[in-house]
């Protein structure tokens, strides 16, 4: 059954496939499925590791009611082919750590026309609340996945995505595990490292300490890489 909704069944199977440790498209061979649909179904319903069948199938069921997404699958071709690359993009962000709304947020802008939106844009484009849009755009703003501008004519700021997005949040990251390293070579020292605790402190900070260098190194040198 290649087409149309999942099936109750079909959750259980994708939880056993995921127990047994397959990939998404060996499940997806086992229900003659798109390997895309059981990557949509879950990343949409807490992850790999925390995927429960039924609670995903009443998740579907509570979509269901409350009606159809303003973008639908089913519209134009055009439309549709956006609204397959944003459902994709935002399963590959929760895959890669971002929490939901975020990722929905920061997917809206870079599938947006200039990739620049203001809150209630966003809140508008997403059909969330702008609460809900305020909490997400101040993560993505902290990660460096975007940047805040203020339009002073209008007295509202507006978030951008840029080319340079992936390079600041890349560095922000390594700078942050930089400093993790730094924490646990010094406990390592502390404890000594004639002490099992001291040498598995010391040896796991030095190594990240070498892997974000690296990291830091990496952006700087292909942070003009052309498309």
């Amino acid at each position: 059954m290649p087409e149309g909704r999942l099936t109750q069944q079909d959750r259980r199977r994708i939880a056993t496939g995921l127990a047994e440790g397959r990939s998404y498209a060996e499940i997806a061979r086992r229900l003659d499925r798109p390997t895309s649909t059981i990557s949509r179904e879950v990343g949409r319903n807490g992850g790999p590791g925390d995927y429960r069948p039924e609670r995903a199938h009443q998740a579907t069921v509570r979509r269901a009611r409350r009606g159809a997404p303003a973008r639908s699958p089913e519209a134009e071709p055009q439309d549709r082919k956006v609204f397959e690359v944003e459902e994709g993009a935002v399963e590959m962000a929760i895959g890669m750590g971002l929490p939901k709304m975020m990722a929905r947020v920061l997917i809206g802008l870079w599938l947006s026309e200039d990739g620049r939106l203001t809150a209630a844009e966003l809140s508008r484009g997403l059909r969330v609340s702008p609460a809900s849009i305020s909490t997400a755009v101040g993560y993505l703003t902290q990660q460096g996945l975007i940047r805040r501008e203020r339009d002073p004519r209008r007295r509202r700021d507006i978030y951008v995505v840029d080319d340079d997005a992936w390079y600041h949040s890349t560095v922000i990251s390594s700078r942050q595990t930089l400093a993790a390293a730094q924490i646990a070579k010094e406990a390592g020292q502390t404890l000594g490292l004639d002490t099992p605790m001291g040498r598995r402190l010391a040896r796991g900070g030095a190594f990240l300490e070498r892997i974000s260098l690296d990291v830091l190194t990496s952006a700087e040198r292909w942070r003009d890489l052309p498309p």
